[in-house]
């Protein structure tokens, strides 16, 4: 007498046996591992960014040093730190609230 295979049959005779499986298919494990892999890499990229973004942070640190030190040594040399960066004109402060005038 033949037997004729039904899908799944062989699950639901182990399923009401009481049979579990004792691993998940291979297609299962290998999208479990791309994904945790995944995670893995998405986290170390983060870790790179923020070991970048703190030593950006030191170098803004140290150029805003280095421009206090400047502002003073202009203060010291003009008698003010108001410069104008694109063209290096002193911006003096007005005296008693009012621009030169030319007559």
């Amino acid at each position: 007498m033949a037997t004729t295979k039904v899908k799944g049959t062989n699950k639901k005779i182990k399923e009401l046996k009481g049979i579990k499986p004792e691993k998940i298919t291979d297609e299962q494990l290998k999208k479990v591992q791309d994904t945790v892999n995944g995670i893995n890499r998405t986290q170390l990229e983060i870790g790179n960014m923020e070991v970048k973004k703190h030593e950006m942070m030191h170098s803004v640190a140290s150029f805003r040093e280095e421009l206090a030190v400047l502002q003073v040594e202009f203060e010291k040399e003009y008698g003010t730190y108001d410069v104008d960066i694109q063209s290096g004109i002193i911006n003096y402060p007005k005296e008693n609230g009012e621009a030169d005038k030319k007559d």
